[in-house]
């Protein structure tokens, strides 16, 4: 129907546009005055005899007039004469024939219904174009629905994911089988008075599944399904968002019993308070009508909401109380046995061959969310296809392994033999730490190809087992394996590279971390310091007072700067007691430029014999 509209309208347009081009060129060829025939050339043409006949045309300004000459080749030329009388008389003395014209009478149609017409025919265009976009077409009709909810509707049924779709979330759905209960039997649930909750919030990290369990529950319970962004409510104007909510929820009325997802809630349920715009700040407002419409004054019976987030620490408390978002359910990363169900869903299309083990991915790629899987999937597929052939196999999964964790290699980018020799040691003496730390994970690959990240190589270990926090003997071994490479330079060449930078900001980190937050300090105690230096970025307090003194900061400081100098001494120490390994590992780089977990473990039998 809009398309048809369309085209009405462009049809009306393409009329109106061609009768005024006619008008136009009409009008202008009836005021033409360029003629290029003046008087001189009249005289010339009766001296030579070539005028055949003459028309005269008398003007309304009496006596001008306009002269139309026809030569004897057939040429017909105009010219303009002051005064018609001295022409008429020339051509009676030359005895040659000629026709004087009446004297026109005033052009009304011209000078009067043309305008009025062209005013009419202008008017009737832009109405219809009016009613055309009006109806959602154009413009105008956009700044009509500038209020209305842009919330994705699917109906009941139709192509809706289900519960077998979501792979590696067994708990989370078992939490959720209730909400889809109830939607199904809500009168089961009335009966004993129980109130089914209004809001379930779903928070972990980015990539988790949060949204498809959303998509998921809906088809499962077979109900109308309203998506929308919390981003899609906030507009620079005062008081969208909130009629947008508004909306939103009456459309899902109609729609009951149904769910209201909103991905990323919050881009607009953030801590209310902490902005710059005051009370009438436009996401405030939207976060107003939000909270009246999931518990206030007006009742939604049949409509659950369902929100997704990351960031719950920002969420504005009055949100988060039962009656509005009743449940939180923690969607995280999955473990062994969820990684190698998702890694099957996204094996389904992908032809595999048969070194490829899911079982042996799925143990090592602890931490990878169920994005990161599907990712890691899809560019092995992508290498496969590079190379022209039909299946996927165990080679293009392990360098999609470390494209995935480190970066595309730059095999093109030219270094010199020094700096290759330099990161070639630089690497061996992180690998060295990975290798003899008993808590570090083993070594996966060791390369001095530079990455997309800018690195000039990297050493990539294997994840062996999910861990839900690190001791504080893991951090400190962390520490050791970020010095290894700085180390290894100093011990080599007697001096050091800025290539170590990322490796210290990454050390004093987890150092810092461990004196302030986590309370490994002997020195400060179990004493909370940090000052949540991301305050002004996640939607709280634009300035922050200061949590800690200038002695206990003063101390913090130095024991951070004991933890990294005892660290830098122990692994200085491992490095040194393996300086064979170092030379062994770094020629192999140098030769090879990548090497495996196999290669490198076996340098240690062959040069210490362990």
């Amino acid at each position: 129907m809009n398309s048809s509209k369309k085209q009405r309208g462009l049809g009306t347009s393409f009329i109106v546009i061609l009768i005024l081009l006619c008008v136009a060129i009409w009008i202008s060829s009836m005021r033409n005055t360029e003629t290029g025939y003046d008087w001189d050339d009249f005289r010339a043409d009766l001296s030579e005899d070539k005028v055949a006949t003459v028309t005269i045309e008398p003007n309304a300004e009496v006596p001008t007039g306009s002269i139309y000459v026809v030569t004897s080749d057939g040429n017909m030329k105009k010219m303009f004469a002051s005064d018609v009388t001295e022409v008429e008389d020339i051509l009676r003395a030359e005895k040659i024939r000629y026709v004087m014209r009446d004297m026109p009478s005033e052009n009304w149609f011209l000078y009067y219904v043309l305008p009025m017409l062209i005013v009419f025919i202008l008017f009737v265009f832009f109405f219809s174009m009016i009613n055309t976009q009006g109806s959602g077409g154009g413009a105008t009709g956009r700044m009509m629905n500038f209020g209305k909810s842009r919330a994705r509707m699917t109906p009941a049924g139709e192509g809706q994911l289900t519960f077998k779709d979501v792979a590696g979330l067994k708990e989370e759905k078992e939490d959720l089988e209730e909400i889809v209960d109830f939607l199904k039997d809500p009168g089961k649930y009335s009966k004993l008075g129980a109130r089914v909750p209004k809001g379930i919030l779903l928070e972990g990290p980015p990539g988790t599944g949060k949204t498809l369990l959303g998509k998921a529950i809906a088809g499962e319970a077979n109900v109308p399904f309203f998506s929308i962004s919390g981003s899609d409510f906030v507009e620079m104007f005062v008081g969208v968002g909130a009629s947008r909510v508004r909306d939103l929820f009456d459309e899902a009325k109609k729609n009951h019993p149904c769910i209201v997802f909103i991905d990323e809630i919050d881009a607009v349920a953030r801590r209310r308070g902490t902005g710059m715009g005051g009370g009438h700040d436009e996401r405030e407002q939207t976060l107003n009508q939000l909270l009246v419409e999931m518990d206030g004054f007006a009742e939604n019976e049949g409509i659950i909401v369902l929100a997704a987030t990351n960031r719950v620490d920002i969420l504005d408390p009055a949100i988060m109380r039962p009656g509005r978002f009743d449940r939180k359910i923690g969607v995280g990363r999955p473990d062994v046995g969820g990684r190698e169900d998702i890694l099957k869903v996204h094996a389904k299309n992908k032809p595999l061959a048969e070194d490829v083990d899911l079982h042996k991915i799925a143990q090592t790629t602890a931490g990878f969310t169920g994005a990161d899987l599907e990712n890691l999937l899809n560019e092995s597929a992508i290498l496969a296809a590079k190379e022209n052939r039909s299946f996927v196999v165990a080679k293009d999964v392990d360098r999609a392994f470390v494209k995935v964790g480190i970066g595309a290699e730059k095999k093109s980018r030219v270094i010199s033999e020094k700096e290759k020799k330099i990161t070639a040691y630089h690497e061996s003496g992180h690998a060295i730490l990975f290798h003899v730390l008993p808590d570090m994970d083993p070594v996966y690959t060791v390369s001095i190809i530079p990455t997309g990240v800018g690195a000039a190589g990297y050493t990539m270990p294997l994840p062996q087992k999910d861990e839900m926090f690190m001791t504080k003997g893991q951090m400190l071994q962390d520490i050791m394996v970020d010095l290894g490479g700085r180390i290894a330079e100093e011990l080599i060449f007697d001096d050091i590279t800025t290539g170590a930078s990322s490796d210290i900001k990454k050390a004093t980190g987890v150092a810092r971390k461990m004196v302030t937050r986590f309370g490994m300090s002997d020195v400060i105690g179990t004493v909370n310091y940090d000052d949540d230096s991301d305050e002004v970025f996640i939607g709280r307090d634009l300035a922050h007072a200061r949590t800690t003194s200038e002695a206990v900061t003063s101390q913090i400081d130095a024991e951070v700067k004991r933890i990294i100098s005892e660290c830098y001494d122990k692994a200085k120490k491992i490095i040194e007691e393996h300086m064979d390994v170092l030379h062994a590992s770094a020629q192999l780089l140098l030769e090879k430029e990548r090497i495996s977990r196999e290669e490198f473990e076996a340098l240690f039998e062959e040069v210490e014999g362990v």
